[in-house]
């Protein structure tokens, strides 16, 4: 599957047991919306997408990957879990979502670093690392490299698995359920989660260098009241939260790190197929190598939809590209194109400059 996937969104049920009801998941508006791209199911928050995809990928490797994540040590294997109804707490959760930005790499939270005694001595050191030529008193000297710490860290996914999600969840905060974040002056990427009866709001997130976790709720469960989610009573928190940080200089403006091994190209952001000119709805979008967006497209819980669009030499496709007056347009770099058009071939996106897993350990 791909960012660009298409899945059902319409009514599913499932069933439950001997003398129990059918389960008929909901989404949050009491809508379906019909073929749907696997960004914007996420983007959106749409939970009948998200059973029916867990239902298709399957609850076993659904249950071990949020075990490899952190998120559970032994999920069960209940497909509404696939929605989150399995209890965890915010520790977690920030956890795994760390895990998505620094590349896939094993995260054990710690409250302490590191205990010395009254003489500066360590006592207890939480990084294990081993560092060859380190010692308790180095004097610095321009000629001198830095020493060279391995990371051995638990690979839990892949870069470029993880860079799509994080990619995907950059997203829910330009148009999704998270767009309140969207005049951040740095990336913000993350998720809103709400419980039946808005009894928990909850939105986790991250940017380049920092994770962030907000939580909202009654010791004792009861509704928050009456339509409130996380974007309306968790984003709130955070948003005042990444404002201090950010002044406080906590906070990087630089983007979020791109792997190796990943192709962006331009897509439409609403049915995920490659943009034609003039395309008001252009997104980058991540893929693996050698993942294209296609015309055809198999749509999971329904029949494989052929989009009859004309076929356009993608090669020559940035000719001529007219700009109405008062509507910006963007190259296939990103760049806005000049008021009178532009007479361009493109060109595949630049290789991104920033690399590695991120800060966060």
């Amino acid at each position: 599957m791909t960012p660009a996937t298409i899945v059902m969104d319409a009514p599913v049920s499932f069933e439950q047991g001997p003398g129990l009801p059918l389960w008929k998941p909901q989404n949050y508006s009491d809508r379906f919306y019909g073929p749907t791209t696997l960004r914007i199911g996420v983007e959106k928050s749409r939970n009948v997408m998200t059973v029916r995809l867990a239902d298709k990928v399957g609850i076993d490797k659904i249950a071990q990957t949020a075990n490899d994540f952190g998120i559970y040590d032994d999920m069960p294997k209940h497909l509404a879990n696939s929605l989150g109804s399995q209890e965890t707490t915010l520790l977690r959760m920030a956890a795994a979502y760390g895990m998505l930005v620094n590349g896939g790499k094993k995260i054990t939270p710690s409250f302490i670093d590191r205990i010395q005694d009254r003489y500066g001595k360590t006592v207890f050191d939480n990084d294990e690392r081993t560092c060859r030529h380190c010692g308790p008193k180095i004097r610095w000297h321009p000629a001198l490299s830095v020493p060279d710490v391995a990371d051995t860290r638990t690979d839990v996914t892949t870069p470029q698995h993880a860079y799509q999600i994080v990619s995907i969840l950059e997203g829910v905060v330009q148009r999704g359920t998270a767009v309140r974040l969207k005049d951040m002056p740095f990336p913000v990427a993350g998720k809103t989660g709400t419980t039946n009866d808005s009894k928990d709001a909850w939105f986790m997130g991250f940017t380049p260098n920092l994770v962030i976790g907000a939580y909202v709720g009654f010791d004792t469960p009861r509704s928050l009241g009456k339509k409130e989610a996380g974007s309306s009573v968790a984003i709130p928190i955070v948003k005042q939260f990444l404002n201090d940080a950010y002044k406080a200089g906590l906070i990087e403006s630089n983007p979020f790190r791109v792997p190796s091994g990943i192709s962006m190209i331009q897509v439409n952001a609403k049915n995920g197929r490659r943009a034609y000119p003039g395309d008001p709805n252009l997104i980058w979008e991540a893929f693996l190598k050698g993942q294209t967006p296609e015309n055809q497209q198999t749509v999971f819980g329904g029949d494989t939809v052929i989009f009859n669009e004309p076929e356009v030499n993608y090669y020559d496709m940035f000719s001529d590209v007219p700009n109405p007056a008062g509507q910006i347009q963007y190259d296939e770099f990103g760049q806005p194109l000049p008021a009178t058009g532009v007479s361009q071939h493109p060109q595949p996106a630049p290789e991104p400059a920033l690399q590695g897993t991120g800060e966060i350990y």
